[in-house]
């Protein structure tokens, strides 16, 4: 398991499960070919995004193409792109008078939001919902699809990396 996070709630979970945990800095990640080299001598199958904000290297998306998934807390092409994470999708949704939202998982390209969507969902979004209420009902989607999901697109992959 890698993460740029120290504080992500997953590495403790990983620990506890005996999966070796990797941390890396930016500096690592942009300047120097480390993770995707680590990733490639793993024998990666498929790279599932959960949290991660920083937009993938061009040789790390060539060295694993339509192997990085991500998921994505509103219906792309909307309300995606750099600085549309969070709270600040939920609070755009609700300004724009969306009368749903929803999750987008989709493969990851060199830019941000814009890779082929593999599924979306959907939910309501009611005039008076604020930015939580929205936040919760499309997190719900979340727990519900990305297992499922990811499950799909491992089920699919060729036996043999390209």
């Amino acid at each position: 398991m890698l993460s740029n996070n120290p504080k992500a709630g997953v590495i403790e979970r990983a620990r506890r499960l005996h999966i070796p945990v990797l941390l890396f800095d930016r500096t690592t990640f942009y300047n120097t070919s480390q993770i995707t080299e680590i990733l490639l001598n793993q024998n990666v199958d498929l790279i599932v995004l959960a949290g991660f904000m920083w937009l993938m290297p061009a040789d790390l998306v060539k060295a694993f193409p339509d192997r990085i998934v991500n998921i994505h807390p509103a219906l792309l092409p909307k309300f995606g792109g750099k600085g549309m994470y969070g709270h600040f999708v939920h609070e755009a949704v609700a300004a724009a008078g969306e009368t749903e939202s929803g999750i987008t998982i989709h493969y990851v390209n060199e830019h941000y939001d814009e890779g082929q969507i593999i599924f979306q969902a959907t939910c309501p979004v009611a005039p008076s919902d604020t930015p939580d209420a929205i936040a919760r009902n499309v997190q719900a989607l979340e727990h519900r699809h990305y297992p499922r999901v990811v499950a799909e697109v491992l089920s699919t992959l060729p036996s043999e990396k390209p």
